[in-house]
């Protein structure tokens, strides 16, 4: 395995662990938040990781390896999970998206089984085309995006209880404005 997917896999393993760690059997007062005005609640990030485990990396990366440039990716619906898991617990969320990362990873690691495969070239509806390197990186990317998104919220849920000292907070302030934030 090249160093790159050894550590680009080194976080996608992680991430499942760190939203356990986060929301399993918190209460909803930590979780009743969206990370900004219109944004998503911590439930809706995890839904929409799954959403991605099943409908994205994965199939955009065979898709790559099988058809390269002469076959665009699939759409992905990026809200797929908001009807789909309105009464779904948040913990059976947590626990179903780390059970999909499980097999998305062993998969992963079946399909790219040699370092060329990573400048493989694929056709992006919207970008054009894209290497397998570049998914894989913004895969990881995305987790780390959607792992902050987590932590937004949960401080976003104390916006209030905080006090004067919001003042002080980045991760408060930048829910309204990021030019906000004290130097």
């Amino acid at each position: 395995m090249s160093a790159f997917l050894a550590d680009t896999v080194d976080v996608l393993r992680r991430t499942p662990t760190v939203v356990s760690a986060l929301l399993a059997g918190i209460p909803d007062t930590w979780t009743d938040t969206p990370d900004v005005a219109d944004g998503w609640r911590p439930r809706d990030v995890v839904g929409h990781l799954i959403s991605a485990e099943v409908d994205d990396w994965i199939p955009r990366a065979e898709r790559i390896l099988e058809d390269g440039v002469s076959k665009p990716f699939d759409a992905f619906d990026r809200f797929a999970h908001v009807e789909r898991d309105v009464d779904v617990p948040l913990d059976r969320l947590v626990a179903r998206f780390a059970e999909l990362r499980g097999q998305t990873l062993l998969r992963l690691e079946a399909l790219v089984t040699d370092e060329a495969d990573l400048d493989r070239r694929g056709l992006h509806p919207g970008l054009g085309e894209v290497t397998l390197r570049e998914l894989l990186a913004t895969w990881a990317v995305h987790d780390l995006d959607h792992v902050s998104q987590i932590f937004a919220a949960m401080a976003g849920s104390y916006d209030d209880a905080v006090g004067p000292w919001k003042a002080y907070l980045g991760i408060l302030l930048r829910r309204g404005d990021p030019a906000a934030i004290p130097g």
